[in-house]
């Protein structure tokens, strides 16, 4: 895998199967921690769902302490701290597999592992590190991450709690108010941001938490959520908190940025932690599909059924194609910075800021994923799906909150636009000239040859292509009318975002079953195919609709209907695919091995 695209240079350029990363190729020490994750998750927490449910906040730091003692909370963390050392592909893979069987463990997880753990690893200084991070690794102490507040949400640094210096220049005294705060009524450890005097920017402190010891610090009670009972969720209040200056993170200021790179991480996890959610959401439903008998024919026969079962499967194949692909650039950016001579955190940081775009992207697209997943899965169990006694409806409230953890999605939509054209605007990808040969191309005459598909995702290829040209026309021009006040017409990039991301997952899911026929057979990848040409109908959908939007939204008379002309082009099957019959190929395939197999 040596032709690795730069971040978010996938719109502008082809990637080759041999050059992504797919589940398959899992080394056998990763498979090995897969396994032991899964046994795990499936002895201790599955059986137990019902507790999750019923507020029981103790077990879930019971199952945090223990998931310590088998070294699931220190995979990323370097040996020298306490953990395993392992990569970035390896640490996705263990969030993935630790957060299918309930939401509460996964927060629980996610917020410690990511951004309750990683500032201090990426920022802190060698003292800082070698005194937190071996506790945290270890789940001897638990970490909590202190960013939002009542007024600020998405506008993270816009806070107002304060961090005032002592006469003495010894110690900070932070007060203020922190909501929505995960893990804390068990952490020992948090990650505060406050403001100095009227800095521009937040600056970041670590504050150690003491039951026993307060410091100024009250928790509020638990907040009565929607789901994800489990996770201890507080506001935290600070009153005069003293804590050491050197339990500054990195610099003064230095909070905001501290703050979104830790969202970069978090965003890619979030994608990572929603997909075992969907296998064993499918898994559930095709089971029951296959046991409930109605008109003497067990449901799962049913096209009705099998529908659902196809486009759940479908969902949850190209999450994982795209999530693993995404997990992997990072992996080789890293290990790249790091051959170069950088020091592992900054490699890191780096490396993870390199790919933000496809973080952003890959964090709306599985956390929709498995809200859709999850209420098909309540839609197939009928009545019993409504109730308390099946795994769905519990499944249904946790996979609620991922469209707003990290920023919200609507947030993280508008920043996939926007971080690509800052990236075309500092010279990093050449956006405008592969734009403007499309709006050229435009004006010439189409070619009117039979072009030769024989070859398996050949159409497939050139549709992703052009797909391709149709969202950077859209850019293209938006970015021509609207200049530096593009961001000021937020429906706008959002209809462009959706292009976007439809096309990194649709071309990932296309890579993926490409790679893994290379490594099988065609006839081995039936089902896989289906999928991934099932998506990319969808794709090509939901491309031409945004693509409608933009253009009816930014240009009139002429140059419109040459546009939607070139849309219209850029979105054409020759050969259009007999849908049902994926559907029903794919279906068949989970209904046959009574479970989601991919």
């Amino acid at each position: 895998m040596e032709n690795i695209l730069k971040g978010g240079e996938f719109i502008i350029k082809e990637t080759k199967s041999a050059d992504i990363f797919i589940t398959e190729e899992f080394t056998e020490e990763q498979v090995m921690i897969r396994d032991a994750v899964k046994e795990f998750v499936d002895r201790e927490i599955w059986p137990y769902k019902d507790r999750f449910e019923h507020k029981d906040y103790a077990f879930t730091k019971e199952i945090m302490e223990k998931a310590g003692e088998l070294g699931f909370l220190g995979i990323s963390v370097p040996e020298q701290y306490g953990g395993m050392g392992m990569g970035f592909t390896s640490t996705l893979l263990v969030c993935d597999y630790m957060s299918g069987a309930t939401g509460s463990v996964a927060t629980a997880y996610g917020a410690h592992t990511g951004i309750g753990t990683m500032p201090i690893l990426l920022y802190g200084n060698e003292e800082q590190k070698q005194k937190y991070v071996p506790k945290l690794a270890t789940g001897e102490w638990f970490g909590a991450y202190c960013l939002t507040e009542p007024e600020a949400g998405s506008d993270a640094n816009s806070g107002k709690t304060k961090a005032v210096l002592t006469e003495d220049g010894k110690h900070y005294l932070i007060s203020g108010q922190k909501m929505w705060i995960s893990n804390a009524g068990f952490c020992s450890v948090m990650i505060v941001f406050a403001r100095i005097e009227n800095d521009k920017n937040i600056t970041a402190f670590i504050v150690e938490y003491d039951p026993n010891n307060l410091n100024g610090i009250i928790l509020g009670e638990e907040e009565d959520k929607l789901g994800i009972h489990s996770s201890s969720t507080r506001q935290i209040f600070y009153n005069e908190t003293k804590v050491p200056i050197e339990n500054m993170l990195a610099s003064r200021g230095d909070g905001f940025k501290i703050a979104l790179n830790s969202l970069n991480i978090g965003r890619i996890k979030l994608a990572a932690a929603c997909v075992d959610a969907q296998r064993r959401v499918i898994t559930e439903a095709v089971k029951y599909a296959n046991e409930r008998i109605q008109f003497k024919t067990p449901i799962a026969q049913f096209g009705a059924i099998k529908y659902k079962l196809a486009e759940m499967s479908t969902k949850a194949y190209v999450s994982d194609s795209a999530a693993y692909r995404a997990g992997k650039n990072i992996q080789n950016k890293i290990d790249e910075l790091m051959a170069a001579g950088q020091p592992h955190q900054e490699a890191e940081l780096n490396g993870v800021e390199e790919f933000a775009i496809e973080c952003a992207m890959l964090k709306v697209y599985v956390s929709e994923a498995i809200q859709y997943t999850a209420d098909e899965g309540i839609q197939i169990f009928g009545g019993m799906g409504f109730s308390k006694d099946t795994p769905m409806e519990s499944a249904w409230r946790d996979a609620r909150i991922p469209r707003i953890y990290e920023g919200t999605n609507e947030i993280n939509r508008l920043l996939t636009v926007g971080m690509l054209l800052k990236r075309a605007f500092k010279g990093d990808i050449d956006l405008m000239t592969p734009a403007m040969e499309v709006g050229n191309s435009l004006l010439g005459i189409p070619s009117f040859e039979t072009p030769d598909y024989t070859a398996l995702f050949a159409q497939e290829k050139e549709l992703i292509a052009n797909l391709k040209k149709a969202f950077l026309m859209v850019a293209g021009k938006a970015v021509q009318t609207f200049g530096m006040d593009l961001e000021k017409h937020q429906q706008l990039i959002l209809a462009a975002a959706e292009m976007m991301m439809e096309i990194y997952v649709a071309e990932s899911a296309i890579l993926k079953t490409e790679k893994l026929i290379a490594r099988t057979s065609e006839s081995e990848c039936t089902a896989q195919i289906a999928m991934a040409k099932l998506n990319l109908f969808h794709a090509v959908e939901m491309c031409s609709t945004k693509g409608k939007e933009a253009i009816l939204y930014f240009s009139e008379g002429d140059e419109q209907r040459v546009m939607m002309m070139g849309l219209k082009r850029f979105t054409k099957y020759t050969n259009f695919p007999n849908v049902i019959a994926l559907r029903n190929t794919i279906a068949d395939k989970v209904i046959a091995e009574n479970k989601y197999c991919f």
